[in-house]
Parts: structure tokens; sequence; C-alpha cells
């Protein structure tokens, strides 16, 4: 048996080194499209369909709904970097960066919240994205806090 051992050990030995010497040595250079790092999100493009959500299988998005507004949160800690969410992302809101260096001491690094106002349907009664800002405003009426703005408050 430890004839064995040490024959396995030999050929461990002979192969070298085969790891890169990253932090003390060159850095790593993703290659191509088809590296996954983090996820990046584009709030401006997103609609609030939620099929990110669905499809996540480490479950890092929530969708919170109030009457309306969508509170999307993501928790970054739990991301696999499968990406899935970018896939099915109808307007491409999510897609996949090249940073894969996300270690840190403070878990808000890891954490986006995104809060979308959505516009509830008078036939069924579910959200949907405003198309511009008058239908944003036929929504919550025109007097209103959140339509007025900064001037309003």
């Amino acid at each position: 048996m430890l004839k064995s051992k040490l024959k396995e050990a030999a050929i461990c030995f002979k192969a070298g080194r085969v790891t890169m010497p990253f932090p003390l040595g060159p850095e790593f250079n993703p290659p191509g499209d088809w590296f996954r790092g983090k996820i990046k999100i584009e709030v401006e493009k997103c609609i609030g369909c939620g099929g990110c959500a669905n499809v996540c299988p480490a479950r890092l998005i929530e969708i919170n709904d109030t009457e309306t507004t969508r509170t999307l949160e993501y928790f970054l800690r739990r991301c696999t970097y499968c990406g899935r969410c970018a896939e099915v992302c109808p307007e491409n809101a999510i897609t996949m960066s090249t940073e894969y260096q996300t270690a840190t001491n403070d878990n808000n690094d890891l954490y986006i919240r995104t809060e979308l106002y959505m516009g509830t349907c008078g036939r069924c009664g579910r959200c949907f994205k405003p198309k511009s800002a008058l239908d944003k405003m036929m929504v919550t009426g025109f007097r209103s806090k959140e339509a007025a703005g900064p001037a309003g408050k």
C-alpha cells in the first residue's frame, strides 16, 4: 500500500503546477463572451416580469408587491453564476459581467434593491409597467406626492 501511495505522489509531482498563482502571479483575464461573472442589472430596462426569480435555482431574487410598486431584491451572496436569469430576461436587463472577484467583508456590497412603479389593470388587477410618464400620472393622480416629484414635497 505504501508503494502505491509513493507511486501516486511521484506522478503528481511530475505533473508540475496545475493551478494559477493568483493573486501573487499575473492577473487572470476572463476569456470571451461565454464567461459568467457577477450579474449586472440595468433597472431602466427591467419591466418587472419576475421571470428571473422563477428560474433562479439559488432563489437569490425575491419579489415583493404593493399596490403600485414591485420591489426586486437581489442577494448576490447566494449566486452560483449559472446565468439562467440573464437567459430568460426578455429585455436583457440582466447581463453577466466579467467581474469574478466578489469577496467582501460587507454584505451590502452583494445586495441590490430595485423598485419599479407598476400600474394595475382595471380588468384583471395584475400589475403592468406604464408606457410613459403620462400613463403613470393617470394612475397615481396629478396632485399626488409621487407624481409631483421633488418640488411637490
